[in-house]
């Protein structure tokens, strides 16, 4: 590698700078290869589970969706349960063993008090649902918090410590068991227990394997020693419980005013519009808070890490989102059965949300890093009431209707986001929509070229030949426009991804 120079102009002195750009260099080939690991055990795992997935569609009915979807009550639970305390961990880079081990034994704590107060609320929830067999789904599928909570300061060392390779492989083996239990269940006729129990015992096995890898100890709690990572726990926990609650409002407000069968068919569109989201987006977004809090001196890097990411999750992702709703009229009774055709309409608006919530996930990640959790908390409580709003006025269209809330009140949500972190780290507007220009010029010619393709072949019977043809010209508008538009941005990309295969380092 060629040595970076700087010249002094007082002093005409000629001054190295290598080794700050062979640091710079060096967490960028981490950065890679941590989401590069996070990639192919995700994808990998992911070949397996959503065959196994599909076979379950077919085999379950929607309301059985919809009842384990009426669990959405304990994910306030699921957040308390870790009060934030991983994030703390990964955040607060000078906690002693001793604060550590105070802070085990206080995630132990949380955790049996959750399961506790999940046992307590069983019964009012099943009867605000008027489903009584929601009573044991509750006490059953709320287990896995016991665990959690005594593996919260394991898991937020390995991410600190950069060991994503150990953590990804533990998903991916939970993901293959999660399905394998999942789908042997529902082939043997346990209806909704089967979605219950396999994700369990994924759970639970994940957990095992950080404590195994990570082991805990643990020590009384003081508060005084404790009291500073316990208050950056709790600005990210309230705000992890207001974006969790926001983001299930919909369920909620969908099982509560539609029943269970509407719910089940909400629940599988929203799931549908959010696997390109979650299986390119969450590649960095699990892995980035380590490396954002690394740089969080560093304005500069911080602003090409944000600029960076989002050119290479819009890239993915847009096309992923908006195509999926695009071929939704197709997709659904060919991939999933006619029975699930009422979540089209839904299935297609969701997917213009998760386009744009894909880029959106990396600002909290960047103000959380650069130290400002609360802020990002009150924008989550204040989104929990405007999304809320709009779920339940939408809620009088049925399940499109409420689909439709995310398209008009998200981005009321978002824009004190995007404010506060471009004055955090000197961003200018212009700057970052360069980045996402590529995905927004082949994301429209992709919708035009789609939308024609659906004009000319509406008179075909075979649903399958349309969808084909359907994707087959959305991906060659696409990949047209980025080479023809975009060549030199599209070729550094394959250069990068080449540069990491050889296993390149600074």
């Amino acid at each position: 590698m060629e040595q970076a120079l700087l010249v002094k102009p007082e002093t005409d002195q000629v001054t190295s700078i290598a080794p700050a750009v062979s640091a710079s260099r060096k967490m960028d080939h981490s950065l890679l290869r941590s989401v590069a690991w996070n990639a192919f055990s995700d994808w990998t795992s992911q070949i397996l589970t959503w065959i196994s997935f599909l076979f379950v569609l077919r085999l379950l009915a929607p309301a059985d969706f919809g009842i384990v979807g009426m669990t959405v009550v304990l994910l306030p639970l699921a957040y308390t349960s870790t009060f934030g305390i991983g994030r703390a961990v990964v955040s607060m880079p000078d906690l002693t063993k001793d604060q550590l081990a105070q802070l085990n034994t206080v995630g132990l704590m949380l955790g049996i008090g959750s399961y506790a107060i999940a046992a307590a609320i069983a019964k009012p929830a099943a009867w605000f649902f008027h489903t009584p067999k929601l009573v044991p789904v509750i006490l059953v599928s709320s287990l896995g918090m016991l665990m959690t909570g005594a593996q919260l300061v394991s898991n937020g060392l390995m991410m600190k410590h950069l060991r994503f390779p150990a953590l990804c492989l533990f998903n991916a083996i939970t993901a293959v068991i999660t399905a394998a239990i999942t789908l042997v269940l529902a082939w043997m006729g346990w209806g909704y227990w089967a979605l219950i129990i396999g994700g369990l015992v994924g759970g639970t096995l994940r957990n095992g394997l950080v404590l195994w890898t990570e082991r805990p100890t643990y020590a009384i709690p003081r508060w005084r020693s404790i009291r500073e990572p316990l208050r950056f726990g709790r600005h990210i926990v309230v705000s992890l419980l207001a974006l969790d609650t926001y983001q299930s409002l919909d369920n909620f407000i969908a099982g509560r005013t539609l029943g269970a069968a509407a719910l089940g068919l909400y629940g599988m569109a929203w799931t549908l519009a959010h696997v390109p989201l979650e299986k390119v987006a969450s590649m960095v977004t699990t892995v980035i808070s380590s490396y954002l809090v690394a740089v969080r001196d560093d304005l500069g890097a911080m602003r090409r890490y944000l600029r960076n990411l989002t050119e290479s999750i819009a890239l993915l992702t847009f096309p992923g989102c908006v195509g999926l709703g695009l071929v939704a009229r197709e997709f659904v009774p060919v991939i999933l059965g006619k029975k699930w055709e009422g979540a089209i309409g839904a299935l297609s608006i969701l997917s213009i949300y998760t386009a744009f919530r894909s880029i959106v996930a990396l600002l909290p990640k960047v103000l959380v890093a650069m130290g400002n959790p609360k802020f990002v908390m009150w924008n989550d409580l204040a989104a929990l009431v405007v999304l809320g709003a709009g779920f339940y006025i939408g809620s009088h269209w049925g399940i499109t209707g409420i689909a439709w809330g995310w398209v008009v009140a998200y981005p009321w949500v978002v824009l004190p986001l995007y404010r506060k972190t471009f004055l955090t780290i000197g961003m200018g507007l212009r700057e970052y929509m360069r980045s996402l220009r590529p995905a927004l010029e082949g994301t429209i010619v992709m919708v035009v070229c789609v939308e024609c393709t659906v004009y000319a072949l509406s008179g075909y019977r075979s649903l399958i030949l349309r969808l084909a043809l359907e994707v087959a010209v959305g991906v060659v508008g696409y990949t047209g426009i980025l080479w023809l538009r975009h060549k030199e941005r599209m070729l550094t990309f394959i250069e990068m991804a080449k540069s990491f295969r050889r296993g390149e380092k600074c």
